[in-house]
């Protein structure tokens, strides 16, 4: 399966080209519903996006800030990345380079949340 719990605060979704993607972000919304985590999204098997494609990611993102969680885009071919840039949505998603970037700076994220205070 293309989702998979890295962790109990985070997601991977490893998303492929249509009708895989809108099959994994539908399953990805109904699996959130239930359960609040972080998500990354991994975008290296992803040719090409559509407005549909577009619609759910901004579902998913809506649903994320809601729960006050981190959602991260990662592996973005250069094709794909000039949808999100001619649309506008590079400035409102999160993206890294790479997976194991990606999962690092979410993982480094959590720790800060959890780490005690001095007060």
């Amino acid at each position: 399966m293309a989702i998979q719990n890295w962790s109990d605060e985070i997601i991977v979704v490893e998303l492929g080209d249509d009708p895989q993607f809108s099959e994994d972000l539908m399953n990805l919304l109904s699996t959130l519903e239930s359960r609040s985590c972080d998500v990354v999204l991994n975008f290296a098997a992803v040719s090409f996006i559509n407005s549909s494609n577009i619609a759910k990611l901004l579902r998913l993102r809506k649903q994320m800030i809601a729960n006050q969680r981190r959602l991260v885009l990662c592996d973005v071919n250069t094709q794909v990345w000039g949808v999100f840039m001619v649309t506008g949505l590079d400035k409102i998603f999160e993206f890294i380079n790479d997976i194991s970037a990606a999962l690092a700076t979410v993982q480094i994220a959590n720790g800060a949340d959890e780490a005690p205070s001095d007060a």
